[in-house]
């Protein structure tokens, strides 16, 4: 008869402690890495991380872009005023002694009463006068008139021809001309002209300070 052998099985119950390697196994065993793993999104960046820096950069060139715009707008500005006070002064050059006051026919007249009048002459060279701007002064009323010939105006006429209020005309190349402006109380102290040349207006080419009785 056999004998029959017992034999003893002893299950071993595993202590699991927490955070033990063996919990990692475990984990491991019955769920793979890959459960339930979410997807990740990958995001690029197109900004440099120094954003910062990058405000200071694009601060810098807009300032760099306003300079130079204001010193173009600068330059253009001088570059025009240069050139026109440099065509007005090519245009005035050598007029001082071509645009003159006629001294013999320039006086005062006081014959009528009520209604003094200046005569005043006016003498062009060999020069191309666009017109002549003619100013007479007197201290003692303190009366100043300014006329531009040629022009029309109420208080002067030419010598020669015609009435108050009609066109003055300027005196040819090589020539001269007279005029009387009437309403003077009393005697002008001066009588300047100026004359415009490529319209442009020169300075005063003549002055007389002492005018005589007609």
């Amino acid at each position: 008869m056999k004998n029959n052998k017992k034999v003893k099985i002893n299950f071993s119950i595993l202590r699991i402690l927490p955070n033990s390697k063996r919990v990692s196994s475990l984990k491991n065993s019955f769920f793979p890495k890959n459960h339930k793993a979410k997807s990740k999104i990958f995001h690029y960046n197109f900004l440099p991380e120094n954003r910062k820096g990058l405000s200071a950069v694009i601060t810098t060139l807009i300032l760099i872009a306003l300079v130079i715009a204001a010193i173009a707008i600068i330059w253009v500005t001088v570059t025009n005023l240069l050139t026109n006070k440099m065509e007005a002064a090519e245009s005035c050059m050598n007029v001082f002694d071509k645009v003159e006051i006629n001294e013999r026919y320039t006086c005062y007249d006081k014959s009528d009463i009520t209604n003094n009048k200046t005569h005043f002459s006016i003498s062009i060279k060999d020069i191309d006068v666009g017109a002549v701007i003619v100013s007479i002064e007197e201290g003692t009323t303190k009366t100043s008139k300014t006329y531009k010939i040629p022009g029309t105006y109420s208080d002067v006429k030419n010598y020669a021809s015609g009435g108050y209020g009609e066109e003055l005309i300027l005196p040819d190349k090589n020539a001269g001309l007279t005029y009387v402006s009437k309403g003077w109380p009393s005697k002008p102290d001066s009588i300047k002209i100026a004359p415009v040349i490529n319209g442009n207006q020169c300075e005063v080419s003549d002055l007389v300070t002492e005018i005589y009785s007609c």
